[in-house]
């Protein structure tokens, strides 16, 4: 039986105020509360209402930052706080009286983290973008998707979550890392066009080699018949990762295809693309699914979404979810419950836990809360 923890964690104790809104900074401050921390997001002025599914482990405040009482309570709260996490374009948090030179001269513990599209520097510090505009300009939208189309984005996980939500949590516990041993904080400047750039590091020095001619092509690009999904009979796919010769032996066997072709030559690649997809389309996916669950050629069903809660392997895994991500990473074998979502106002609670008085929680809480920015899901018509 796994055990299953509810309480603490590795974060436990520490406090993070987080002033950012949609997608890359809450997922990073999720990621923080799930491992225990608590997080207190502040709401007020131009922002969306919150995401739920982004939102557990959470308490909700407004200020109205507009002011100059509701500033020195952003203040005041970050006087005591380990971590802050924004994500404004550069120079508006110090507008508001919560930049980081600011903070930290109060509070010299603190660790700031900015979180941007383009950091807080160079000629687009001050533009605004979206994760397909990172993609674009780091060289990974150019290389991903079909050569004969447009290249598209896998919907906003590369820039957003993955260069931009983890790599500030990884910031983040790196710099209360060392201010363990400083007795310092530090400012983690979080940019989602340098992580992506950081996550091409395999992928630059293959471009226009043999290995990745262009977009499209290549062995992880989508042309090597061995590295690429197939159509079934059912009109669903199957993901074939067979890279390896191990994997590809097994693979081409199991298929009872004959003799097994050298798949790394090139020369090969139109017949044997030919010969898996004929016989992919002959039986549909969850047949080749179970032909392969019990063999080691890397081939799988590209499952849907809501398909993902009913596979065995996240089952075993995570047999409580039920279209919940799970907390990640686990220690030392354990599994942590999520914490519960709670995005009802708490301004009244957290701030008498800070030592205000109810007077002066009266004069800090914005009288109406703008909620100009995007929601999410946007409404469509």
């Amino acid at each position: 039986m796994k055990k299953v923890e509810t309480a603490g964690g590795p974060l436990a104790g520490v406090r993070v105020v987080d002033l950012t809104r949609l997608a890359p900074g809450p997922y990073c401050t999720m990621l923080l509360a799930d491992l225990g921390a608590d997080v207190i997001v502040v709401g007020g002025g131009r922002s969306g209402t919150p995401v739920p599914e982004l939102s557990r482990g959470k308490r909700f405040i407004s200020l109205d930052l507009k002011s100059a009482n509701g500033q020195a309570a952003l203040r005041r709260l970050c006087d005591s706080a380990d971590v802050l996490v924004e994500g404004f374009r550069p120079g508006v948090a110090a507008r508001i009286g919560a930049g980081a030179q600011e903070l930290q001269r109060s509070n010299p513990r603190l660790v700031y983290c900015s979180l941007t599209g383009f950091g807080q520097t160079g000629p687009r510090a001050q533009t605004a973008g979206h994760d397909i505009n990172y993609l674009s300009l780091s060289g990974v939208m150019g290389a991903i998707g079909p050569a004969d189309r447009q290249p598209h984005a896998p919907l906003n996980l590369l820039a957003d979550f993955a260069s931009g939500s983890m790599l500030a949590a990884f910031g983040i516990a790196s710099a209360l890392i060392e201010r363990a041993r400083t007795g310092k904080g530090q400012t983690v400047d979080a940019a989602m066009l340098d992580g992506c750039i950081s996550m091409m590091a395999m992928h630059y020095p293959l471009w226009r080699s043999a290995h990745m001619p262009g977009r499209g092509e290549g062995l992880l690009s989508g042309s090597a018949p061995f590295y690429r999904t197939y159509t079934c009979a059912d009109g669903r796919f199957i993901a074939v990762g067979a890279l390896e010769k191990g994997f590809f032996d097994v693979l081409w066997l199991a298929l009872e295809l004959g003799d097994v072709p050298d798949h790394m030559a090139r020369a090969n690649w139109p017949a044997i693309e030919k010969a898996l997809q004929e016989r992919f389309l002959a039986r549909d996916r969850d047949h080749w699914s179970q032909l392969f669950a019990s063999l080691d050629a890397c081939v799988t069903p590209v499952l849907e979404p809501s398909e993902v809660w009913l596979d065995p392997q996240v089952q075993s895994r995570l047999p409580d979810a039920q279209n919940q991500v799970p907390v990640v990473p686990r220690f030392g074998g354990s599994v942590r419950r999520a914490p519960d979502v709670d995005t009802r106002d708490q301004t009244a609670e957290v701030l008498a836990e800070f030592g205000f008085s109810p007077t002066e929680i009266d004069e800090i809480k914005p009288s109406t809360v703008e909620q100009t920015g995007l929601s999410w899901p946007p409404e469509l018509r």
